[in-house]
């Protein structure tokens, strides 16, 4: 008699997907709809943090599912006639949905520690329980599971995937696809594409490696390096019943352009008496205080001079650096995580920029999108990016009349097209301003002169090919004035440029072009 019957199996083996699987991108949903079949509820493509609050509703149904099948594969290992003859990968599957079983039976216990600051000094009596459930599914007759022997390390696995859920879904909100490749990408940077590997061997070797967000100004790179950084793996003592470290005081943030050189390097690296005017006493940096599992985050990196971007290589390159005033070496033992909205390629070309620095801070690349490419995307992004931000601003009672406020205002007043070049952080200066005046007057030039708009969509990468074609002969079209001339030039058909024409761009460029004509 097989372990699993071959529906059991394509359940079993969807349920292997969600617990390895990536949880932001589509390929979630997908898994979820083949274990739940006509049960599945068709709420979203992508998991995301909706408006609503509303949890994803497939997952009770998920975890019943999920349950009875591991009741029953176990029922079958411990007394069927061939339980001595299951096979590997059957075992492997059913350990799968022992997991993925365990962690959600634990979900709400291991979220106390993040939601509760009070709670993270405590002991975790209830890994007992945990523990007990593990034997209760693992200790099979075919001889207990790895698991069982690494019980400490999954429990700090499973408070990290707890962690990394928590901040990427509370972090980044949004249901288009650029917010969701944006939650997909940083849950990379924290497990890597291969979550089975990364528990394997790489959990204790993610703070060696970089990672550099990009990004337009206003965009979220700091939410973005706050996820990575509060979502690193810590290991978890069982003998005191405590992780090693608390993860909400690993992570030192740092704004390298609104500090002096002399401040940058006090900083980060700290100093002795007497290094420079006003450095009274021996100072740590926070370089020397991160603790092995933490993150120093470097905003506007593209913005410091050359003389420290030698050091900061010599940190990447050797984990070593010296106070300011200091000769002797000292360790760094945590991740650097960095960010900037300059073109680097430009800067480096340009020689304000070291190649060799560079290369070592891309090892990982996230890159934040901007509001207008998420907007361009989804229409619906702009009310769930107003609820989110209403309620950093006015608190979670407030936030949906607050939103509904400034979404009705918006759309009396703002332009459809409008660019938001502010990004994320301008429509939090829209709810604020309509939440004390009534009214948001964004700045003059703040749409852009239509070809620097345009220049900037093509270096930015933010066009679809189909967009860049329909601006293109928009483009050109204003210049000629002609189907035919432009299909000349471009050799197209006349009937392509004619139905690819920009009604609203050409009105820009031609009331540009009037501005610019004016005496």
């Amino acid at each position: 008699m097989a372990l699993f019957s071959e529906a059991e199996a394509s359940v079993a083996r969807a349920v292997s997907g969600l617990v390895y699987g990536n949880p932001f991108v589509p390929e979630r949903m997908a898994y979820e709809r083949a274990v739940l079949g006509s049960d599945f509820v068709a709420a979203y493509p992508v998991w995301h943090a909706p408006a609503s609050r509303s949890q994803n509703p497939n997952l009770p149904a998920l975890h019943a599912r999920v349950e009875q099948l591991a009741d029953d594969v176990l029922k079958r290992l411990l007394y069927g006639p061939d339980r001595a003859r299951a096979e590997a990968a059957d075992l492997a599957l059913y350990e799968d949905l022992v997991l993925y079983l365990v962690f959600y039976r634990y979900f709400d216990d291991f979220y106390v520690p993040i939601g509760d600051p009070a709670a993270r000094g405590r002991r975790l009596e209830w890994f007992e329980r945990f523990l007990a459930d593990l034997e209760h599914y693992l200790a099979v007759p075919r001889g207990p599971s790895d698991w069982l022997a690494a019980a400490p390390h999954l429990f700090a696995i499973f408070f990290q995937v707890r962690r990394a859920f928590h901040f990427i879904y509370r972090n980044i909100a949004g249901v288009s696809m650029p917010a969701a490749r944006l939650r997909a990408a940083v849950w990379q940077s924290v497990f890597t594409r291969d979550v089975k590997r990364y528990s394997r061997v790489f959990y204790d070797r993610m703070g060696d490696i970089t990672t550099l967000v990009t990004g337009p100004s206003g965009t979220g790179k700091e939410l973005v390096a706050s996820a990575i950084g509060l979502s690193r793996y810590l290991p978890f003592d069982a003998r005191t019943r405590r992780f090693e470290e608390d993860f909400a005081e690993g992570f030192y943030a740092l704004n390298l352009s609104a500090l002096s050189p002399t401040l940058i390097e006090s900083e980060l690296f700290g100093h002795r008496r007497g290094a420079f005017t006003g450095a009274q006493h021996d100072r740590a940096g926070w370089l020397e205080v991160c603790p092995p599992r933490g993150t120093v985050f470097l905003d506007e990196i593209g913005e410091v001079d050359l003389a420290i971007q030698v050091k900061l290589l010599r940190v990447i390159q050797t984990r070593t650096f010296q106070r300011l005033g200091d000769s002797r070496d000292r360790s760094f033992r945590g991740k650097v995580v960095a960010a900037t909205n300059r073109d680097l390629t430009r800067d480096m070309k340009a020689g304000r920029f070291r190649e060799d620095l560079y290369y070592r801070l891309c090892a990982d690349q996230v890159t934040t999108p901007s509001l207008r490419e998420r907007l361009r995307d989804s229409p619906d992004e702009l009310g769930i990016l107003l609820r989110f931000v209403a309620e950093r601003v006015s608190g979670a009672d407030e936030a949906e009349t607050l939103a509904a406020e400034v979404a009705r205002w918006i759309d009396a007043h703002v332009p459809a097209d409008y660019a938001w070049p502010g990004n994320v952080r301008e429509l939090e200066q829209c709810v604020r301003n309509i939440m004390i005046r009534g009214e948001y007057q964004p700045s003059a030039d703040s749409r852009g002169v239509p070809r620097e708009r345009l220049a900037e969509e093509f270096l930015d990468g933010s066009c679809t090919a189909d967009e860049l074609l329909r601006r293109y002969c928009t483009l050109v079209y204003e210049q000629t004035d002609s189907y035919q001339e432009t299909a000349r030039r471009l050799e197209l058909d006349r009937r392509t440029v004619r139905d690819k024409i920009d009604d609203a761009l050409l009105r820009e460029l031609r009331g540009e072009k009037s501005a610019r004509d004016d005496p």
